[in-house]
């Protein structure tokens, strides 16, 4: 039991002095290491600062700056490893990350996904900080780029994460891609109205309003023919065109179009709807050549409407006439001798 608890002393005595001996090393690998986490930081933010002002390099030099950080901090974790591990040679260090680095890679694949996509965006800069883009549901400002996850602000003030793999492989709207942006409304007028007429007043109302565009010139096509409405279709370009300005301009155009349409006598109809009920005795029902249903009537022979009563009154006149007919027209019935 002795020889037990002095082996065990001897054992525990060889593991201090070794730590003793290695205690150096140790605390010269972490001064070592904590120095090149700093030269890393230092190095991200000058690659950052030299691109800050320049909004076409600003995401190469977040991604610059990121990869050099990493690199820098992963060499110095190889040399305070072999401070601490003189033994360990470069082509152990290599090999070990080779094997870690497949395991990592399965257990952490949707997160390199998301890295990879995130220096993707970075580099071929589909959008930038500060744009304004949709994403399926989401819309808002852009406020930063991870290499993980882009983050949006909302027009409602929320922030919205959006994994970078989502983004790379979806279709997103730049609504800030561009200096002009064009913007649409459908206005409904009536079927009397001219429409001439109402496409001359709506372009007038909207070349009166500030912030319009005169290049490219704003126009109003028409593009229904509704069931209540003769729909046209104003456009106009605006600039600058985020959404505040988007918006605030838009107000003004419509507010405009409404009330120089109605005070010239426009009319803005609510939806309707005709119900027609056939009687089924008119000669040309069923003549889709020349049975209206609408409005106006037309050039050609148009058969005049009738109402259920004198339509009731011309089935009694007729059941009346044939009942004469039919008195008038009755004679004896001969008989057969037996």
């Amino acid at each position: 039991m002795s020889e037990e608890i002095s082996t065990l002393l001897a054992k525990m005595q060889a593991m201090l002095n070794g730590f003793i001996i290695l205690l150096p090393n140790m605390v010269l690998a972490l001064i070592v290491f904590a120095i090149f986490v700093f030269v890393a930081r230092a190095i991200k933010k000058v690659v950052r600062n030299l691109t800050r002002n320049r909004r076409q390099a600003r995401n190469l030099g977040m991604v610059l700056g990121r990869l050099a950080q990493g690199t820098t901090i992963l060499v110095g974790l190889f040399i305070a490893l072999s401070i601490v591990i003189p033994s360990l040679k470069a082509s152990d260090l290599v090999q070990l990350l080779g094997i870690s680095g497949v395991a990592i890679g399965f257990a952490f694949r949707d997160i390199l996904q998301n890295f990879l996509a995130g220096i993707l965006i970075l580099l071929t800069e589909p959008f930038q900080i500060d744009d304004q883009i949709v994403f399926k549901d989401f819309e808002g400002t852009v406020e930063n780029i991870q290499t993980r996850a882009t983050m949006i602000k909302t027009y409602d003030g929320r922030r919205i994460v959006i994994p970078n793999s989502e983004l790379f492989t979806n279709s997103v709207t730049v609504n800030t891609a561009y200096e002009n942006r064009r913007l649409q409304y459908d206005i409904g007028i009536g079927y009397g109205d001219d429409i001439n007429e109402a496409r001359r007043f709506i372009l007038e109302a909207i070349h009166e309003t500030d912030g319009v565009l005169e290049t490219p010139a704003p126009d109003a096509i028409v593009v229904e023919l509704a069931g209540s409405t003769v729909n046209i279709r104003a456009r106009w370009w605006v600039q600058p065109p985020r959404r505040a300005d988007v918006l605030d301009l838009q107000d003004r155009v419509l507010t405009n179009i409404k009330n120089k349409l109605t005070a010239n006598g426009i009319d803005l109809p609510f939806p309707t709807q005709q119900i027609l009920f056939h009687d089924q005795t008119e000669a040309t029902d069923g003549d889709r050549t020349r049975q209206r249903e609408g409005w106006p009537a037309g050039k050609g022979q148009v058969p005049q409407p009738r109402s259920i009563s004198s339509s009731l009154n011309r089935l009694a006149e007729i059941e009346v006439q044939g009942d004469g007919f039919k008195a008038g027209n009755t004679k004896p019935t001969p008989t057969t001798e037996e």
